[in-house]
């Protein structure tokens, strides 16, 4: 939950959501193979601000990369993409797996938590746009690339209000309680049926 914090001002669209997905993954998957190269030769009492570093030097070339290549993805993203850095889910996954593991579990765990991070950004954002515009956005800030854009529409025009506030960070909020919430009582309901 620490970790969707930083990232909630993202899931006003569902693009925007799968993009920070993708970029959390790549800047999570070469740190994790990094760390556990080097693990063995950085000391302990310099861990921590050796693994940020590693982390940062990865989010700032995706930013470059972003920036040079795919301008309408870094603007898409654009302040959001430096606060991968200081993402606990980031720094966390490096200390608790790869500072630990072999090469081959960091792989599986940055591609296993990325996945699961997305999947929650993915869920927040069709949530909040949906409830904020009645639109899913899949493909908008990328359209100068593809050529194509994908928003679609989710209910007709006059049957449906939207509540324009749940694309403001109260509603990024709101939404992650209300989940928060409903995957509490399906937890609860399992663990009282065992």
């Amino acid at each position: 939950m620490l970790g969707l914090c930083s990232s909630l001002a993202v899931t006003t669209k569902v693009e925007n959501a799968y993009l920070m997905g993708l970029s959390v993954f790549i800047v999570l998957l070469f740190s994790e193979i990094v760390v556990s190269l080097i693990k063995k030769l950085v000391p302990d009492n310099i861990k921590i601000p050796v693994y940020i570093v590693i982390i940062g030097t990865f989010v700032t070339l995706l930013e470059m990369v972003l920036k040079e290549y795919i301008n309408p993805l870094y603007q898409s993203l654009s302040i959001y993409l430096p606060l991968i850095v200081v993402n606990c889910i980031v720094l966390g996954r490096v200390l608790s797996v790869s500072s630990k593991s072999n090469l081959k579990t960091s792989i599986k765990d940055a591609i296993g938590i990325s996945l699961g991070y997305m999947l929650a950004l993915i869920l927040i954002a069709l949530l909040r746009e949906v409830l904020g515009n009645n639109t899913i956005t899949l493909v908008d800030s990328l359209s100068n690339i593809t050529n194509f854009k994908v928003i679609i529409n989710v209910f007709p025009k006059n049957n449906i209000i939207p509540m324009s506030f749940m694309t403001s960070p109260s509603g990024a909020f709101i939404i992650l309680g209300l989940l928060m919430a409903l995957f509490n009582k399906i937890g609860g309901e399992k663990n009282e049926s065992n």
